[in-house]
């Protein structure tokens, strides 16, 4: 090649290079990065989440949210085990796969939002709507009147019952006319039940629920305590230890001569065993037990009918309320995409609950116009009515601490000291200094008339 040559080809690759670079600056825009000779990198928001029940849907809402807004969500499935730590560590190291946005449950936020891990929402309108979001949870993702992530979905508890045996026992008896009032709406009218009742030949237990774990558990004094308030996050509202506690904890003792449950013996899960083997009427569920029993029942493993309604109040003068997990969709701090990634986070949001609950089997935080069933909604009225899990890392240890006061109380201890024990010690953590409660009297409470008992089959 001559010389003459050799400079046109120099001098036409360079207007290409220079007719590259022209392209890439006045099209980028806000849709991407602009990288060497004017290549666009397409803006990327990445997405941590720890459950591998949520892979499909997140992938196919990542899928649709580019094809709204041209920017990329890339989820990454990452371990459980020190999640938080794991988040702050990839972005304080500034790494390429760190999450602008991640999925946490709410009472790890005070922890994030403290390490500068979690921001204030940028636009809350149907967050503050109660026509979308209840006030728990609205409650679950507050912190000290910011709003800190976008509820997803949760977890409470309900009361399940079968409903075929309800049926029957209603043909049986002249004087009932429907299956719905032999749904209880007190743990009195269980009892009353087991007296006045005959049941269907294959039932062993009235009602059972799993008294070792304090989520089946708390919806007894869940009306009457509050560490934190209804946000869980002020320090100055706790109140433990005081009467209505006492008597419904007192209650739950003697539950015990009524429904004798070994807690060495049953777990959530042997509970919902004998459930789906037609043993139990009534028993505490967690929203996991409708994806159960549907699967069983198409496998003809499950030949009844069932139920979900509210948690049962103890009597007519002490009510109850269950306690739920938030899962929240969280902006982090670190995030140089937080634009974008509160745009996604608003959209998914926004985005039909009933196939979130398809896919995942995840009960929707925001409230649905129309419920895939009846049951999914039951669950959503209980979560609307429940004490959000609290938020301060102070107080991170009093679950299990109030797991340990119900075993102590379910196996013969007093009820009142126990309480004032817990209460004492959540006080002095807080204080800093030893706290010590004025004792109460004990109140006594009458589940049923003198002289009435009740027991299994």
């Amino acid at each position: 090649m001559n010389t003459r040559k050799k400079r046109i080809s120099v001098l036409a690759i360079v207007l290409v290079l220079v007719a590259v670079c022209l392209f890439g600056i006045l099209f980028s825009g806000q849709k991407g990065k602009e990288l060497s000779f004017g290549v666009v990198q397409k803006e990327t928001v990445h997405l941590w989440y720890t459950d591998a029940g949520l892979t499909d849907y997140l992938n196919s809402k990542a899928v649709s949210f580019y094809e709204t807004t041209d920017i990329r969500v890339e989820p990454m499935l990452v371990s459980g085990l020190e999640y938080l730590e794991a988040i702050n560590q990839a972005s304080v190291e500034a790494k390429e796969d760190a999450p602008d946005v991640f999925i946490l449950t709410n009472d790890s936020l005070e922890k994030a939002y403290l390490a500068g891990l979690a921001t204030e929402l940028n636009s809350v309108s149907d967050l503050t709507d109660s026509k979308y979001y209840s006030q728990a949870a609205q409650n679950a993702v507050s912190y000290h009147g910011k709003y800190l992530g976008y509820p997803l979905y949760f977890e409470t508890s309900a009361l399940l019952y079968n409903k075929t045996y309800l049926e029957q026992i209603v043909e049986a008896e002249e004087t009932l006319t429907n299956a719905d009032e032999l749904v209880p709406g007190s743990i009195a009218d269980i009892l009353n039940f087991a007296d006045q009742y005959s049941t269907p030949e294959n039932v062993e237990y009235f009602f059972r629920w799993d008294v070792s774990d304090i989520f089946y558990n708390y919806f007894f004094i869940g009306n009457y305590i509050s560490v934190g308030g209804i946000a869980g996050d002020n320090s100055e509202e706790i109140d433990i230890y005081n009467e209505d506690a006492i008597a419904s904890l007192s209650v739950y003792q003697d539950l015990n001569q009524f429904f004798s449950i070994d807690t060495k013996e049953t777990n959530y899960d042997t509970i919902m065993q004998e459930f789906l083997e037609g043993k139990t009427i009534y028993t505490i569920a967690t929203s996991d037990c409708m994806k159960k029993l549907e699967e069983a029942k198409e496998n003809g493993e499950f030949a009844y009918e069932y139920g979900i309604a509210n948690i049962p109040d103890i009597n007519t003068e002490l009510t109850t309320k269950g306690m739920s997990v938030t899962n929240a969709l969280v902006v982090n701090g670190y995030s140089k995409q937080k634009e974008a990634a509160n745009r996604f986070i608003e959209y998914l949001a926004k985005e039909d609950g009933n196939e979130l609950y398809e896919k995942t089997g995840k009960l929707p935080a925001r409230i649905q116009t129309e419920y895939a069933n009846n049951n999914i909604m039951a669950f959503s009225q209980n979560y609307a009515k429940s004490a959000s899990i609290p938020k301060m890392v102070e107080t991170s240890n009093f679950w299990v601490e109030l797991e340990i006061c119900f075993a102590k109380v379910w196996s013969g201890e007093d009820a009142n000291e126990e309480l004032k024990v817990l209460s004492e010690q959540i006080k002095t953590q807080l204080a800093g200094e030893p706290v010590t409660e004025q004792e109460l009297v004990t109140p006594v409470v009458e589940l049923l008339p003198e002289g009435e008992t009740a027991g299994e089959e």
